[in-house]
């Protein structure tokens, strides 16, 4: 049970939440705690995954046009119960025409670049301090200096174009950096720069598994808060494309992704057996052999399980958030941030902060 920015989150099995006069109460398993909290406190009630609300308090939330949210136990959106449409559709108004709006469309592409600079960079350098060695140690520093100038040469860009263009060198270093990291005694093989669609080795695949989830967050958390996930300001608008979800995630991407994908190859709880090669469609019935990075690289089952169940506990982590001066689980830093947007859009914040681990 967690209340942030007038929203209860409720992520605990088995909860049930019901209405008791002007307040939620809320009932865990094996818990004989009393939990209240008034009504008037709250815009917003969200459940992860078997979480049980009485008849009486989604009537009620109704009524007061509190939205309620529906979320898997793994973060992905389900459904929403909605009152009376009031506030939601001023903000995706305020979306669409702040995405007309070229300038401050670049305005908040530069800030999402800054913010996944600036987290990647923090990644280069918390691996220099932890390695031992001399010259990976410069290696890295070297690289998170480079990002750095990128990240300022970034900050002058004057179109999408030019800002998606020094992304792009940033990611180019950040990947041989990234691949610095790694045990070298891994059995899974080394990153060698960055394949997608489909990824052509199992570092590119584990990457490319915990992005999905991250998206999945993000797109979530945009649907929680009432913005429109499809209308991106860096990604743009294109048909079936999440843009605003990309674009939330690209802050997250360093810390929550990759980081986690280090720690799991480094410690060996994903290895080589984790990973299957999938051969071409005409080839079905052949057997792939080990190593071939011409063909697509996927997870196991058992190597998902895997990831899942860590990944469930990385969520959990508390993360510093400055603008809040609070730590916020993991889990709950998409929101937080897609809450901080739509102020953004609704001009209560002048500029749109990503977050940023301190």
């Amino acid at each position: 049970m967690t209340e942030l920015l007038n929203s209860l989150y409720i992520q605990t099995p088995g909860a049930s939440l019901h209405l008791e006069h002007d307040a939620v109460r809320v009932r865990i398993p094996d818990d004989d705690q009393r939990r209240t909290l008034p009504l008037r406190r709250l815009d917003a009630i969200v459940v992860y995954g078997h979480v049980h609300l009485s008849t009486e308090l989604l009537s009620r939330c109704a009524d007061d046009g509190r939205d309620v949210v529906w979320m898997s136990a793994g973060g992905r959106f389900r459904s929403r119960l909605q009152g009376p449409v009031r506030g939601n559709v001023l903000l995706r108004h305020a979306q669409h025409l702040t995405h007309a709006d070229l300038a401050a469309r670049l305005r908040i592409a530069r800030s999402i670049i800054a913010g996944k600079i600036q987290n990647s960079r923090q990644i280069l350098l918390k691996g220099a301090r932890d390695t031992n060695t001399a010259t990976t140690k410069t290696e890295l520093r070297d690289k998170a200096a480079t990002c750095a100038d990128y990240l300022a040469e970034s900050q002058q860009a004057t179109d999408l174009d030019q800002l998606m263009g020094w992304e792009g060198k940033t990611a180019e270093v950040y990947y041989t950096g990234l691949a610095l990291l790694l045990n070298p005694n891994n059995d899974t093989g080394p990153l060698v720069g960055r394949s997608r669609r489909p990824p052509r080795d199992p570092v590119n695949s584990l990457l490319s598994f915990l992005y999905g989830l991250t998206r999945s967050h993000a797109h979530g958390a945009l649907e929680q808060v009432g913005l429109d996930p499809y209308v991106g300001f860096l990604h743009g608008i294109r048909p079936g494309k999440p843009s605003l979800a990309l674009d939330l995630m690209e802050e997250f991407r360093p810390v929550l992704a990759d980081r986690l994908a280090v720690t799991l190859l480094n410690r060996k709880q994903i290895r080589a057996e984790h990973f299957e090669y999938q051969p071409p469609a005409q080839e079905a019935d052949t057997v792939a052999p080990a190593g071939d990075h011409e063909r697509a690289v996927h997870l196991t089952e058992d190597g998902r399980k895997i990831v899942l169940s860590e990944w469930q506990q990385w969520k959990q982590r508390q993360w510093r958030h400055k603008q809040l001066k609070r730590d916020v689980p993991a889990a709950l830093l998409p929101v937080v941030q897609s809450r901080i947007l739509a102020r953004h859009l609704r001009g209560e914040l002048p500029d749109y902060l990503p977050w940023s681990p301190t």
